[in-house]
């Protein structure tokens, strides 16, 4: 009789798959110099300075997938989108999770903060932090089957949340089922497109929720505010809402 590996026991091997890691050479120079050169805030912590797994929910039926850990963040905690300071990206994301039931707290200040993720699950497109938050095609690349890892792991997962542009487009290849080389061309005319706010539904019935990134950049500009990224949960809990459990 096949053995069952249950959900938090193939992400746990995953997440071991993850964190050993070394195949990005500039990618984990660069995370291993910000741990030894720190930030004077953090000059007494110990960097995380390994490739950064998703956390959550094993049961998540909404996935949500970043770009990559923060060189001050994810980096040093070792937990994606949390450690980032006071109204950081992590903050800015966790409040929205929190308004729609899919947090138990508002901030994401450090692994051992008491946060829990309902019914969700956060991952990123890139696992190490990047210079300039700038990965390479070459990286996105090679981070792509942790992702894809991740997702199979996640079987209940019906609803996905892109955060930003690098993001959107590993998800929708995440769900993109492979096509004649022939239907290539038909397939990128129909591929879904960038916009906030916009859900598609894709292969599998699944549906991506594009938003942009929380990202002090997006958040300090007015570009994305907490209003704009409330109604991108909230319309993730409705969908989730009118969809029958498996």
């Amino acid at each position: 009789m096949p053995r069952v590996v249950s959900a938090g026991r193939r992400l746990d091997l995953v997440r071991h798959t993850i964190i050993a890691c070394e195949r990005c050479t500039r990618l984990r120079q660069h995370c291993q110099a910000v741990a030894v050169e720190k930030r004077r805030a953090y000059r007494n912590d110990t960097y995380w300075a390994r490739p950064v797994p998703g956390f959550g929910d094993p049961g998540a039926r909404l996935l949500i997938v970043g770009l990559a850990p923060a060189a001050h963040g994810g980096n040093r905690t070792g937990r994606v989108f949390t450690g980032d300071g006071d109204g950081g990206s992590g903050d800015f994301l966790m409040a929205a999770l929190h308004g729609a039931g899919f947090a138990n707290m508002p901030t994401s200040r450090h692994p051992a903060d008491g946060l829990r993720l309902l019914g969700a699950y956060i991952a990123a497109a890139v696992r190490c932090a990047p210079p300039g938050n700038k990965p390479t095609i070459e990286e996105i690349a090679n981070c792509r089957p942790h992702l894809e890892a991740e997702f199979a792991a996640l079987p209940r997962v019906q609803v996905i949340v892109a955060l930003g542009r690098i993001a959107f487009d590993a998800c929708v290849r995440l769900c993109t089922p492979p096509s004649p080389q022939r239907q290539d061309e038909v397939a990128e005319r129909h591929r879904p497109r960038f916009a906030h706010g916009q859900a598609t539904r894709l292969a599998g019935g699944r549906t991506l929720i594009a938003s942009y990134h929380p990202s002090r950049q997006n958040t300090n500009t007015g570009r994305l505010t907490a209003r704009m990224l409330n109604d991108v949960f909230r319309q993730a809990r409705r969908l989730l809402d009118n969809r029958p459990t498996s």
